[in-house]
Parts: C-alpha cells; structure tokens; sequence
C-alpha cells in the first residue's frame, strides 16, 4: 500500500507559528494542572485544562501534518 505525499498549504513562518502556539499553550496548560494539584483544587476546576490542552493539540497537530 502506498502512501500519499501531503503537500503543504502553509509557508514555514506559519508552520512555526503553529508549534510555538501549540508547544505555549501546552505549557501553560502544564503550568496550570501542577498549580491546581498543588492547592488540591477540585476536580471541576480542572475540568477547563481540556481546552488548554486541546488547543496545544490542534495546534502540533496542524504543524505536524503541514496543514
């Protein structure tokens, strides 16, 4: 089976743009869940990290695949 080639529809300035956001995001995203474990939040307070967290995703994703 092969295997298609994508060809990318962003230039590289976009494509670093997208992993700078992801790889940020990621971080804080990071940064908030230790802070929240820290002060022994609640559960639902860690309940919006999914969006941080997701955001970072989509994000490597899209510079990942060169969409």
């Amino acid at each position: 089976m092969t295997q298609l080639q994508c060809t990318p529809n962003i230039n590289q300035a976009e494509r670093t743009k997208r992993l700078l956001f992801g790889l940020a995001t990621l971080i804080l995203a990071f940064i908030f869940l230790i802070a929240l474990l820290t002060l022994d939040a609640s559960r639902w307070w860690r309940l919006p990290l999914f969006f941080l967290f997701w955001g970072a995703t989509i994000g490597i994703f899209q510079w990942r695949e060169k969409t």
